[in-house]
């Protein structure tokens, strides 16, 4: 036994010493290519290192309920201001050793998980639980842990039982039924998720990778060749899929809410809008929903490598059966430009959706969003508009380059943007597109979702006065990203790095700062929307000198005079107004600290009442028509009627632009800028 012994220790140690080495080669890899390609490299010092071991603790124990606060002080001590100095060592043992003393609280918490599955959970006794709004420094002493989660499991599943009935009286006569089968449920979906990572061979040296390039900024990262690939088809109008659309219930069960008639999961004849999807499998692998978390189910699906995709599904609660779905080059009408007619007072007026700025990395079709923008322009054109609308709400960016081309087709002539590389070098962006393809007034709607390529385009047409701007202040991303390979022949490993700032031909940057709007409106939910300002890596706000020479579309007089009128418009508006308040509540809900709640039915049952209340007048209110007359141009019926399949996403893409409430003052704007002498 003790030669056994040894000899499993030897080949445990040199397995993960092997691991080690690997892990600090690539991370040396990632250093050296981030050193030299990055805008703006950081030293590897004890600022580094805090900044790693920080973010990869709290990715590994976000909720604090895994590492004991003895675990994490001695954790600390030995790596929190050396990784720095280890990686330069190419020593990464501070890895295996991290996961190693993770794996341990891991298996602690299982332990605990399995006792409750027959203790009584104690429903007399008086509890509270806290909530907290951000993350919080402490750790538990051990002989807190079992406390914490029978606390933990109690509040879940008071929460489980009221989620499907809030009637007190009715609940408190079927309790012990009830909870008997929601406690059975939810400690095996903890013991699950604990299994599955536990299981977890790999994967933790990729956290690192990423959590070091973040270090420099927070749009640096390191892709695998799964990441990779959903990221570039996330840039995509086409990519491969299975042709569904998916959801998570109440119950935060994956439901398929819609099926592609065109698609591989429709002509399977198996799958059914409404099918819950209970497990996962690439071939090789198996993902159960109930355990496995959003991102490795998404990564799964959404992967280019995994062309075949098994899904375990259950109909109306029956039994569970098996689909082989082998995915087909779909494209993503999510993700595509489309436009519509917006007839007002007997005039009509453009409305174009930019979902984002894709591209097409693959070379199957040679288009863009950009060229697809402009087509949709051309045919609202053979309706007599008196102006358009592009919608960039919720545009999180894309390609650069789809930016630029479309900046170019509406300003006549003249520089764009300036980019600032990493040695300081500046080059000036001109205009690919000589003159414009459509002359007349543009208003371009944005909010703060609204990001990098999106802002590029926006400030361009902003600063030449081409167009007005409305809506709430965009991210703040004014950076540009290059992914790379780590070396010349890998296929495996790569970084995306920020290799270029841009900014405004007038010198000034909306990093950090985001672009204001020419006239600022209030949206629902903006008070949750993340802003670049905010992380703690992203550069901060600058200005170059400029000297460039260039001629406005509209005087700035002209345009200041429209966005006081506009301005004026909004504040007598009884829908904006009404945005604002329910703003104020939603923030008051989101970052108000709560009182610690005692865990009983009446007080988990009054909380679900108050936030379901408050989604149900959101929901009521974000729902509201416009009250305007919204059909497609006299070309997109044409094409429609040779296209049925197309059918239903369009009258999708229809009943939401009906619920835009920024389209009335969009064109009270494009009748104020056409009274305006150009």
């Amino acid at each position: 036994m003790k030669i056994i012994s040894l000899v499993f220790f030897l080949c445990t140690f040199s397995l993960i010493a092997q691991s080690d080495t690997k892990t600090c080669v690539l991370l040396s890899k990632v250093n050296t290519l981030i050193q030299s390609k990055h805008i703006q490299p950081k030293p590897i010092d004890d600022s580094l290192s805090v900044f790693v071991f920080d973010s990869f603790i709290d990715a590994l124990d976000p909720s604090r309920n895994i590492l004991l606060k003895s675990e994490y002080q001695s954790l600390s001590l030995k790596y929190r201001l050396n990784i720095d100095n280890l990686i330069q060592r190419n020593d990464c043992s501070f890895l295996p050793d991290i996961i190693t003393v993770y794996k341990n609280g891991l298996l602690r918490n299982r332990a605990i998980l399995e006792k409750m599955k027959t203790d009584t959970i104690g429903y007399n006794v008086k509890d509270t639980i806290r909530f907290y709004k951000k993350a919080f420094p402490f750790y538990l002493e051990e002989d807190q842990v079992e406390t914490a989660w029978r606390k933990n499991i109690k509040y879940k599943i008071l929460d489980d039982i009221v989620s499907q009935n809030t009637n007190l009286d009715s609940i408190t006569a079927a309790f012990n039924t009830v909870e008997s089968a929601s406690k059975k449920l939810i400690i095996a979906n903890e013991i699950c998720k604990i299994n599955v990572i536990l299981q977890k061979e790999s994967g933790f040296e990729e956290n690192l990778f990423d959590n070091f390039c973040s270090y420099f900024d927070p749009h640096s990262a390191y892709f695998n060749v799964d990441t990779k690939s959903n990221f570039v088809a996330s840039l995509s109008k086409e990519h491969l899929s299975m042709g569904m659309n998916v959801n998570l219930n109440d119950r935060n069960e994956i439901i398929i809410i819609k099926i592609d008639p065109d698609g591989p999961a429709f002509q399977t004849g198996g799958i059914k809008k409404g099918d819950q999807i209970i497990a996962v499998s690439n071939l090789k692998e198996t993902l159960q929903v109930s355990c496995a978390t959003l991102e490795s189910i998404s990564n799964m699906i959404l992967s280019d490598t995994n062309k075949k995709i098994m899904l375990t599904l259950r109909r109306s609660s029956g039994k569970n059966f098996k689909v082989l779905v082998e995915k087909k080059l779909l494209k993503d009408e999510g993700n595509a430009v489309y436009s519509f007619i917006i007839v007002h007072k007997n005039r009509r007026y453009g409305y174009v959706k930019i979902p984002s700025f894709y591209t097409d990395f693959e070379g199957n079709s040679g288009k863009g969003c950009s060229e697809d923008a402009a087509l949709e322009v051309l045919k609202l054109q053979k309706d007599s508009i008196q102006g358009v609308i592009i919608d960039l709400i919720d545009n999180g960016g894309g390609s650069m380059e789809e930016a630029i081309k479309l900046a170019g087709m509406f300003i006549d002539n003249g520089p764009i943007s300036i980019i600032v590389d990493n040695k300081n070098e500046q080059s000036i962006i001109i205009d690919p597109y000589p003159g414009m393809i459509y002359k007349d007034p543009i208003v371009l709607l944005v909010n703060g979702n609204s990001a990098s390529a999106t802002e590029f385009f926006a400030s361009a047409l902003q600063d030449y006065n081409r167009a007005l701007l409305m809506g709430s202040t965009t991210v703040g991303k004014a950076t540009m990203q290059s992914i790379m390979p780590l070396e010349p022949n890998d296929n495996e490993n790569f970084v995306k790095v920020s290799i270029n700032k841009f900014y405004r031909i007038n010198g000034k940057s909306n990093q950090a700062t985001g672009i204001i709007p020419n006239v600022v409106v209030p949206e629902i939910y903006e008070v949750l929307y993340p802003k670049e300002c905010n992380n703690p890596t992203a550069f901060k706000n600058d200005s170059i000198t400029s000297s460039i020479v260039y001629k406005q579309f509209i005087k700035n007089s002209a345009m200041a005079k429209i966005a006081k009128r506009s301005t004026d418009r909004i504040a007598a508006n009884s829908y904006f107004d009404e945005t604002k308040k329910l703003n104020k509540k939603i923030e008051d809900l989101v970052n108000t600290p709560k009182s610690p709640r005692p865990l009983t039915l009446t007080a988990v049952i009054k909380d679900q009442s108050e936030i379901n209340a408050m989604w149900e007048e959101i929901n009521a209110f974000d729902t509201k028509s416009n009250n305007l007359i919204i059909h497609n141009s006299n070309l997109n019926n044409y094409l429609l009627s040779i296209n049925p399949s197309e059918k239903a996403n369009n009258e999708f893409q229809l009943k939401n632009v009906k619920k835009n409430h920024y389209l009335n003052e969009a064109i009270a704007i494009i009748n104020d800028l056409n009274s305006v002498k150009k």
